[in-house]
Parts: C-alpha cells; sequence; structure tokens
C-alpha cells in the first residue's frame, strides 16, 4: 500500500492549490485568483515519434474502477484494448479505505463479485452526524435489507480492489501496462488518435481513447475538454487507517459477523474550513479522514493534518479510534462541485469518465464516487463498442456516451443535485447550523429540575440564542429545498 507521510501531504496541498490558481494566497469569498477558464485549443496533426506506433481499437488511460469498468466491457466485446496505469499497480496511488455503493452495478456486470472481490465489510449502517466542540448528534440508520445480496454497499481498500478489479479487465482480454505515465494525446486531422507514453517508442495509436486518468484531468485539459478549476471546485482529503483487531471493531460499533458502518461528520471537527470527514469499518481497521475545499483550506490558513488530529481527539471520535495503530497516511484531490465543473465529455476519438470527467457525487446526503466511476466507465467501453460496430469514431458517434449517461442516471442525477454543492458549502451549514442543532439538542435532554420544555419554546430559545433571524431562516430552508427537496 501508499504510504504518504505528512510532509507528501504538505507537498501536495501546495501543488494543488498552484494547480488550481491560489499560489498559496488567500482567496476572496472561495473564489480563486484566477479567473482564465478558457479551453486550450485542440492541435490538428502530431508528428509522430514511432514510424509504426502499435496500433489499438481502445486505449484506457487509467486503471482505477472507472477505467477498468471500460477496458472489461471493450475488451469483452472482443475489442483490442491496452489499460495504461502510471502507479506500479492498479491502485498504488489511491487513498486505501473507501466506501463503494451500488453494488448492484457491478453484480449486472461480474455476478456476485463480492464473493472474489477483496471486500471488508457490507454496509448495513449509516450515520450522518452533526458536530459542536463538544457535542454531537447523529441520524443512525441501519437495515437488515441492506446486509442481503446484492448488498446495497461495501467498504473496500482501493489498492487492493483496484488490483482485482483490472485483474477482471485482463482476464477478458485487455492487456495492462503499469508504470506508463502518458504525457500527451495525439492528433491527425483535428482526431485523436491515440497517445504518446513516457518511454522509447512511446506513441502509442487508438480509433478511441478514453482518459480514466483521476482528477484535474491531464489528458482531459490536453484535448481542449476541460477547462482549469478554480479552488472552490477542488477538495483535499486526508486520511489514515487504522488497525484495530476484528473483534474490538465489531463490539466497538456494535456489528454482527461481516456488518459495517460509514460515518460522515459536518461542523465543528473541520473548525472553518468548509468540508467534513467520514469514517468507516474495515475488517480489521478503520479508514477515517477531513475533506476540505483547497479555497478554504488557505483562506483559514488551516494545515489539513492539523484538522485530522483535531477530528480524532472530538469526544464523539477519540473512542472509537483508541488503542489503533496507524497503517497508512494519504493523501488525495476531489473534484467536488458536481454539475458546474463536468467537462466536455467526448470529442473525435476520445472520451473522458470517472473523476476525470469529475463525476464525484459528494453533496451531504451521499458521498459517493466509485459506484459514479463504474457507471461511466461502462458507459463509455459500449459507447467505444458501439462505435467499432459502426466503424466511425467521430464525435457524433461518440455522442451516443451521453446517451449511456443519461440512461444510467449519472447525468441525471449531477443535474438534479446541482445546487447542492454550492448550499453544502456555505459557512452557515458548515459551521452555523451543526453547532445550533447540537445546543437545542443539548438543551432538550438536559436534566436539571427545572420544568420541561416542548419543543416549539427550546427551537424559539435557540433560535434567539444564536440571533436566528426568521427571514435568514427561511432563505436557508428554501436553500435546502432546491438542494433536496424537490
Amino acid at each position: 500500500m501508499t504510504l504518504f507521510s505528512r510532509e507528501s501531504a504538505r507537498r501536495l496541498f501546495q501543488n494543488v492549490a498552484q494547480m488550481v490558481g491560489t499560489n498559496g494566497t488567500n482567496g476572496t469569498n472561495g473564489t480563486a485568483a484566477t479567473t482564465d477558464t478558457t479551453v486550450a485549443p485542440a492541435r490538428k496533426n502530431t508528428t509522430l515519434r514511432t514510424a509504426n506506433p502499435e496500433q489499438f481499437d481502445v486505449i484506457v488511460v487509467g486503471a482505477g474502477p472507472a477505467g477498468s469498468a471500460a477496458a472489461l466491457v471493450a475488451a469483452r466485446a472482443g475489442l483490442k484494448v491496452l489499460l495504461l496505469e502510471r502507479g506500479e499497480y492498479p491502485g498504488s496511488k489511491n487513498v486505501s479505505g473507501a466506501a463503494l455503493y451500488g453494488s448492484a452495478i457491478l453484480d449486472e456486470l461480474i455476478p456476485k463479485w463480492w464473493e472474489h472481490a477483496p471486500v471488508e465489510r457490507y454496509i448495513s449502517r449509516r450515520m450522518l452526524s452533526f458536530m459542536s466542540p463538544e457535542t454531537s448528534v447523529s441520524l443512525d440508520f441501519r437495515s437488515t435489507n441492506y446486509a442481503q445480496p446484492p448488498y446495497n454497499g461495501f467498504s473496500v481498500l482501493r489498492p487492493k480492489f483496484d488490483r482485482w478489479f483490472a485483474a477482471q479487465a485482463e482476464a477478458a482480454g485487455a492487456f495492462l501496462l503499469n508504470a506508463a505515465v502518458v504525457d500527451d494525446v495525439l492528433w491527425k486531422d483535428d482526431r485523436v488518435i491515440g497517445v504518446r507514453v513516457r518511454r522509447d517508442a512511446g506513441d502509442v495509436c487508438g480509433n478511441v481513447v478514453i482518459a480514466c486518468d483521476g482528477a484535474n484531468s491531464f489528458l482531459a485539459k490536453k484535448a481542449g475538454m476541460q477547462r482549469e478549476f478554480h479552488s472552490h471546485e477542488m477538495s483535499l482529503g486526508v486520511k489514515e487507517v487504522i488497525g484495530l483487531d476484528e473483534q474490538t471493531v465489531r463490539e466497538r460499533f456494535h456489528l454482527q459477523g461481516d456488518e459495517g458502518m460509514a460515518v460522515e461528520y459536518l461542523g465543528a471537527i473541520t473548525e472553518q474550513v468548509h468540508g467534513g470527514a467520514f469514517l468507516y469499518t474495515n475488517r480489521d481497521s478503520l479508514s477515517l479522514g477531513v475533506i476540505g475545499q483547497i479555497s478554504s483550506f488557505v483562506a483559514q490558513k488551516q494545515r489539513p493534518y492539523e484538522l485530522l488530529e483535531l477530528f480524532k481527539a472530538h469526544p464523539a471520535v477519540a473512542p472509537l479510534v483508541r488503542g489503533g495503530k496507524l497503517r497508512e497516511y494519504s493523501a488525495h484531490i476531489i473534484p467536488e462541485a458536481g454539475w458546474e465543473m463536468l467537462p466536455r465529455l467526448y470529442t473525435d476519438g476520445m472520451l473522458v469518465a470517472g473523476d476525470a470527467a469529475a463525476f464525484c457525487f459528494a453533496v451531504g446526503l451521499y458521498l459517493e464516487g466509485i459506484n459514479y466511476a463504474i457507471q461511466s466507465g461502462l458507459a463509455a467501453g459500449e459507447a467505444a463498442v458501439a462505435a467499432h460496430r459502426d466503424k466511425d469514431f467521430s464525435a457524433y458517434s461518440l455522442a451516443r456516451y451521453k446517451d449511456q449517461l443519461n440512461k444510467r442516471h449519472v447525468l441525471t442525477d449531477f443535474k438534479r443535485y446541482r445546487h447542492t454543492p454550492g448550499f453544502i458549502n456555505d459557512a452557515r451549514l458548515q459551521n452555523f447550523y451543526p453547532e445550533v442543532v447540537a445546543h437545542g439538542a443539548e438543551r432538550l435532554f438536559r436534566v436539571d429540575g427545572t420544568a420541561k420544555k416542548k419543543l416549539l419554546p427550546i427551537a424559539w430559545e435557540t433560535m434567539r440564542h444564536f440571533q436566528i433571524k426568521p427571514g435568514q431562516l427561511l432563505k436557508d430552508l428554501y436553500h435546502a429545498g432546491r438542494s433536496f427537496g424537490w
């Protein structure tokens, strides 16, 4: 597994700040220092470095969930597929712990996949906690229906899972090339015809290139399909995997057998940084971490790993990690602006999927990404197969990728929740209302010999305590309704 030091996380934070335009300086109201959102023009022709480059039907760049899904679909259809991975093996550069929801999606591709894949625990319990510095109020959901095949989701360790998933594409006939850094896209007559790999004779040609090279996709930008991101559209996650013995995990989280749970936290645990935290139970470890907007980290001059330490020290979290041993520390950038940051998804000879297409669904109630990556990979693979059937690799032909994304409800979900990322990253929801909820709950359950009060008087007194104006409350309720209600 990849192990990052805190110094590595600090350098990653600085590099990302420079990439999205902050250059380590404070933004204004969460806005990036740069306003340049122009897309680089495509080059009409590329001089090939190789006289007779190897030719593939499909080239997939990135062996994450999206890339492996696309490669698997194309290889099963009998196409000649090249799957390129820049790491030593698929998953070697991924943040380790994660929750994979939508198990039924992968079940369509690999029946009963959980019986063969390196999963940790099936998630039958989910919790959302609103935090003040001293207290927490949680919504706790548990269902035995989620404990039945095909299950609703699993906790996974990405290095193990990604390696297994890529192996399924290999078994179907895809050729996996590890430690392959892709430097550019190749053009001919204004169409993408391949990629340039950093090696001798590194030009490789393909009828369709599928970019699955992660957040801040280098290839999508090289192809003129993605603009430069603003710092408020990108988040940085820092995560630890903490080892605990299996019995302790079960007892501490009240789990039976292979049951697992996922917890998302909002409020004081990120102080003034816009973001949240999470905790997932694995078989004999916990994956936990903090996610925050790049612009907010910079504006607050806050170090990500310091927030992680504060999170672990919170009274609601400290008992859960007590006695654990650090196994892994890692950091990762995440595209979280949703609909507003989706790139152009197809062009002549090329498609964009997974995190490269900003398909990370971080909208408060839902913190999902792997399932959308897989769905987009499946859609991209199917579009590539159809293009080969028609022998047409133009943008017009590859536009059916968008149809597949709508059919699989990927674009549907992102459009429906297009207002939500801005709402959940608002300072009032992030830092104000969690404390209001926690304060009100504390008053509700306090026993001090005074007369019991009903809910409305407690709510009114809480509003007066925090000086909440009715007009502002109605405005916030409207934005909440637009984001989640209708």
